[in-house]
């Protein structure tokens, strides 16, 4: 069993700069494929990014955002710059060791999800 717990979600304004973290439990963090899904109101969830031993990211987010985990404090980090409105979401933190990254898919372990809001 796995939990995930996220933080560092807030309001900014477009342009500036978020880092999200996401903290499991468990002794076995190394062994799991990390990934950022975001749901904005009325939309379905969406991938972001994820992370094994190399990251894969949303196009929509590439060149802006940066996933990165450090095992030793089981956490995965997303650093979010260039903030822009359409970026204001809900992003989960997700754990899983038979995924497919890029989908929902395979992730068994979710966080609760912390809000981003992006002002124009």
């Amino acid at each position: 069993q796995v939990q995930l717990v996220e933080s560092g979600g807030g309001l900014v304004q477009a342009g500036e700069s978020l880092r999200l973290s996401c903290a499991a439990s468990g002794r076995t963090f190394s062994s799991y494929v990390m990934g950022w899904f975001r749901q904005a109101p009325g939309k379905e969830r969406e991938f972001v990014a994820a992370i094994t031993k190399i990251t894969y990211y949303a196009d929509s987010v590439k060149g802006r955002f940066t996933i990165s985990r450090d095992n030793g404090k089981n956490t995965v980090y997303l650093q979010m710059n260039s903030l822009k409105p359409e970026d204001t979401a809900v992003y989960y933190c997700a754990a899983g060791r038979a995924v497919t990254p890029s989908t929902p898919v395979g992730y068994d372990y979710w966080g609760q999800g912390t809000q981003v809001t992006v002002s124009s």
